[in-house]
């Protein structure tokens, strides 16, 4: 996947992840709320590989440029 996509899917993620903790929390399930902390950190993951992709991807272009 491309730094782009990891960034996508990790927004929506961290969205769902967020929305699942707090269902959990209005319906009284530590289940679902645990559920969505984990989806929530996935996604946030998911950004930060998303980053670190971009970065690099434009370091080795940077590095190959001028040839």
């Amino acid at each position: 996947m491309s730094g782009t996509t990891d960034k996508i899917q990790g927004t929506a993620n961290e969205a769902i992840g967020r929305f699942k903790r707090h269902l959990g929390k209005v319906t009284g399930s530590p289940a679902m709320q645990g559920r969505g902390a984990i989806l929530q950190a996935k996604g946030k993951g998911q950004k930060a590989l998303g980053g670190i992709k971009r970065i690099v991807g434009r370091v080795t272009a940077a590095a190959r440029w001028p040839r």
